[in-house]
């Protein structure tokens, strides 16, 4: 099987090549940021050059990662236009190559604020422009009926693991260097994402029977949520750093007013403030079910991906 996918270079996307050439698949990457995992640099804006990239490609299977996925954009949804126009590119693209049977669309569970369970998939309270904007992708893939091969849709939830971004690493950092600390006694449940796991989940959603995927939406993450408190207790013991302390759910309240009011006046890059707090105290559990029904056991628990992320951040330190 010849597969390709957009977003080559990021977290996912490398890890996704990595996947499928050890399932003895043939891949080309396409991205605007070349990489080791990018054998087409192009933006999904250039229409014309898209159009003509994918087609001399030739793919039997697109997995579609490509997006601007941070949330720094407030004011104006255009900021997004790589999930929106660049989809309906996408989208062209397919529909005038016919090697591709199949495509997976990632979208991102922010298509519903942080804590809400959809009714449905089309029950959509995204409360930020990028969650909006993947809104419009999901909406544009089911009226395209995704560019005329069978297809499905992916929502990742919060993704970790060996090549995590820098503001992740920071994190795992604080842990190590024992500034971190627990908000309350937990515990924290969340529906998190290890990075091996989820490149299995979109390898078998490429795999499997057209009918088990088919016009469907899964949420893809590990099928037991996490304790957030548990979980950073099992990075700490990996790091061998003192043991991390809890503080009352009221004292770090203060403390994130304060972060707000140093944000405030410039200094974007303190690293607590009511955001983060409230993206720490907010529980979500999705329903893995009809993603576990078609994907199947999950190579990793999370004790392997600790291991595995703190020998990748020593291995990234030493380099």
């Amino acid at each position: 099987m010849k597969i390709l996918v957009t977003g080559s270079s990021g977290f996912i996307g490398q890890a996704l090549v990595r996947r499928l050439r050890t399932e003895g698949c043939a891949v080309v990457g396409l991205d605007k940021v070349p990489a080791a995992a990018t054998d087409i640099v192009c933006d999904l804006l250039e229409t014309d050059r898209l159009k003509e990239a994918v087609q001399n490609a030739a793919p039997d299977a697109l997995v579609h990662l490509a997006a601007r996925i941070d949330l720094d954009e407030t004011t104006n949804l255009a900021g997004y236009a790589a999930n929106i126009e660049g989809v309906e590119n996408l989208v062209e693209a397919v529909r005038l190559t016919p090697s591709i049977r199949r495509g997976i669309w990632t979208s991102s569970q922010l298509v519903c604020r942080v804590g809400y369970l959809p009714t449905s998939d089309t029950d959509y309270t995204a409360d930020t422009l990028y969650g909006k904007s993947k809104v419009r992708t999901e909406q544009i893939v089911r009226t395209a009926d995704g560019g005329g091969c069978e297809w499905c849709l992916a929502r990742p939830t919060t993704v970790w693991g060996p090549g995590m971004s820098a503001h992740y690493q920071r994190f795992l950092r604080m842990i190590e260097r024992g500034y971190y600390f627990h908000v309350g006694n937990g515990p924290l449940w969340k529906s998190y994402s290890y990075i091996d796991n989820i490149t299995f989940q979109y390898w078998r959603l490429l795999a499997v029977p057209a009918e088990q995927i088919q016009r469907r939406t899964f949420y893809l993450a590990d099928y037991t949520p996490i304790d957030l408190i548990a979980w950073c207790d099992a990075f700490q013991r990996a790091f061998g750093s003192r043991p991390i302390p809890h503080l009352p759910t009221t004292v770090a309240r203060t403390l994130a007013f304060c972060g707000d009011a140093v944000n405030a006046i410039g200094i974007k890059k303190f690293p607590f403030n009511s955001f983060r707090l409230n993206n720490v105290l907010t529980q979500y559990q999705f329903d893995l079910g009809p993603t576990a029904s078609v994907c199947g056991n999950l190579p990793f628990d999370m004790k392997q991906g600790v291991a595995a992320t703190v020998a990748w951040l020593r291995d990234f330190s030493a380099h």
